[in-house]
């Protein structure tokens, strides 16, 4: 292929990452007419469909499997010579990111983060998934741009920043029948509990924590998100065990108390996570470093003090390599 045809490439491997032609119009900032015009030459020029729609969007044929690491090498090296998107606006740049992220996440840091975004960056999309065993892969292959959470299971060729410490309180209903002013051990195992199975949190920790103890806890509810059986807890005499900081959002939103946990428990650390292929992207470089700007304004809770001059040397340092 002659040098004009790299466009094609880059068409080529949008779509492979976003599994749709509009979505891949998206990530190049192109018309989704052009996406398809790039797509039939890539089509003709290769002989085969390259994607097929299905129900799931639009996969790749083996040919096109085939022919996805020698694209990809030939764009980063290419990318690596004439430093492509080497310059980001946010302001004027109608890019979508897309972050994995918890429940709790998105009370604590989605709000200010989207203030900050229509005050600087007004034409910046934001797409959410919830945090899964397809994280990783994700990152990997620019699916996700940023995945922030407890994710100590990445393996090698991720960047990580720590973002804040968490560690956990206990929550009741505030007119909790039996539990006033502070809740000791015996109490703990006496009373019923809900828990919550959220991905990218503590929650295995303080399973294997309390199991580790010989502490009981009856647990007679299960829902796999924080909020719902938090406002469950709200209207029964249940209990539950929850990070910090979602009690205090909590507390101010609902008729809640919260006590500390009657036994030592872990702290953790909030992290946020990128893949190192989109390490040097400026678009990423902008969108970690204005996250990580926003949690350090929130230092009375515990977040991680950095100065923004800081966030590049200690994005090096973490890489997990």
């Amino acid at each position: 292929m002659s040098m004009p045809d790299l466009r094609l490439l880059m068409v080529f491997d949008a779509i492979y990452k976003a599994r749709s032609v509009s979505r891949a119009a998206e990530i190049l900032e192109l018309g989704q007419p052009a996406v398809s015009i790039a797509l039939g030459k890539l089509r003709d020029q290769f002989s085969d469909p390259l994607f097929v729609r299905t129900s799931t969007g639009m996969e790749p044929t083996p040919l096109a499997e085939e022919l996805l690491h020698p694209i990809r090498s030939a764009l980063d090296a290419v990318n690596g010579i004439l430093g492509h998107r080497s310059v980001f606006d946010p302001a004027s740049s109608n890019r979508t990111f897309r972050l994995c992220m918890t429940d709790i996440t998105h009370l604590v840091l989605l709000p200010k983060l989207w203030r900050h975004l229509r005050a600087t960056a007004p034409g910046i999309r934001i797409d959410i998934s919830p945090l899964s065993d397809n994280t990783g892969r994700d990152l990997e292959t620019g699916d996700a741009d940023l995945a922030v959470g407890f994710i100590p299971d990445l393996e090698a060729g991720f960047y990580q920043q720590a973002l804040f410490r968490q560690h956990y309180v206990c929550l009741a209903s505030a007119d909790h029948p039996r539990i006033h002013g502070g809740i000791d051990l015996q109490q703990f195992e006496a009373e019923d509990h809900a828990v919550f199975s959220t991905s990218g949190t503590g929650h295995r920790i303080i399973n294997l924590e309390i199991a580790r103890q010989g502490i009981k806890r009856r647990i007679v509810l299960n829902i796999p998100n924080f909020l719902g059986a938090a406002f469950i807890v709200e209207h029964t005499d249940l209990l539950m065990t929850i990070p910090r900081r979602l009690g205090e959002l909590l507390r101010g939103r609902g008729e809640f108390s919260i006590f500390p946990v009657p036994f030592p428990l872990p702290e953790y650390t909030i992290k946020q996570h990128w893949h190192a292929r989109f390490h040097h992207d400026p678009g990423n470089r902008w969108l970690r470093s204005t996250i990580a700007e926003l949690m350090s304004e929130m230092g009375a809770d515990g977040v991680i003090q950095e100065k923004p001059g800081q966030v590049a040397a200690r994005n090096s340092a973490e890489c997990n390599r």
